[in-house]
């Protein structure tokens, strides 16, 4: 039986939607395209009508993945107070797939670190245009505050102190926050 164009959109929707989380919650290594296509609710066979390879699936669900930028409807301020919040740091299937898959991805494709790249090029376009401060400072700003943001969700997600990993969350946000309100240095020079 064939299937429309509007139902194998829906299904390449379906699987993109549940490897994304799958691969944020496990790992890339983790999952399986099996796996995949059955909690999409598809049989295995029917993958490579939408896909060529698990890479590609990979690099696909990457782009899926980042492209949705929740929260970024946000005022900034709220955003970054929601990303370093313990509800992000504790939905690893639903939260941010640069903090979640970020070590994941170096053993990737060149094509998974370039869909990476892109996210990650569009996050800080968007902080740039949102964050405070002169437009020379505007992009080293956002670039400090997207680093910061990503590191100490990783670090409150990997380490087993309850208080810590919040305290990482909370003081980061405060860092953050302390540094919108003064100028930046002049930018180092390179040797």
């Amino acid at each position: 039986m064939k299937i429309s164009r509007e139902q194998m959109a829906e299904n390449r929707q379906r699987i993109l939607e549940v490897a994304s989380r799958l691969f944020r919650e496990r790992g890339f290594e983790a999952v399986g395209v099996a796996e995949v296509m059955k909690a999409a609710g598809l049989t295995h066979g029917s993958f490579y009508g939408h896909f060529s390879s698990k890479d590609e699936l990979i690099v696909q669900a990457l782009a899926h993945a980042l492209g949705q930028r929740n929260g970024a409807s946000l005022p900034l301020g709220d955003y970054m107070e929601e990303y370093l919040s313990p509800r992000h740091r504790d939905n690893r299937a639903g939260g941010c797939p640069i903090s979640g898959l970020a070590a994941d991805t170096l053993r990737q494709t060149p094509e998974a670190r370039a869909a990476v790249t892109e996210g990650l090029r569009a996050q800080v376009d968007w902080m740039s245009e949102k964050v405070e401060g002169p437009d020379a400072d505007r992009r080293r700003r956002a670039i400090a505050n997207w680093s910061a943001m990503v590191g100490a969700t990783i670090l409150a997600r990997v380490i087993v102190d309850p208080a810590l990993s919040k305290e990482i969350l909370t003081e980061t946000l405060a860092w953050i926050d302390d540094g919108a309100d003064r100028p930046a240095s002049a930018p180092a020079k390179a040797e």
